[in-house]
């Protein structure tokens, strides 16, 4: 399982859940999952958000595999000022 941790941005799509598991092999079918349970997030994930898998910012995520224990952290959007 993927221990996923999503930003508080992402909760309203998630009934306030922040933190689950789910099956998972790469970061590209990790967000078909969390698409398919929780509709919508997909299109809000792709809008900006950073992605940290076992603490380390990946920018390019799509594509990169995952295994057993994974961490995966969808990091909210930094706002500038």
């Amino acid at each position: 399982m993927i221990k996923v941790f999503l930003g508080s941005n992402l909760k309203n799509f998630t009934d306030g859940v922040e933190e689950f598991e789910l099956e998972a092999t790469s970061v590209k079918s990790l967000i078909v999952e969390l698409d398919r349970q929780y509709p919508g997030i997909a299109d809000a994930l792709e809008s900006g958000f950073a992605l940290a898998i076992n603490g380390e910012v990946i920018a390019n995520p799509g594509y990169e595999k995952l295994s057993e224990g994974t961490e995966v952290r969808f990091l909210s959007p930094m706002q500038g000022g």
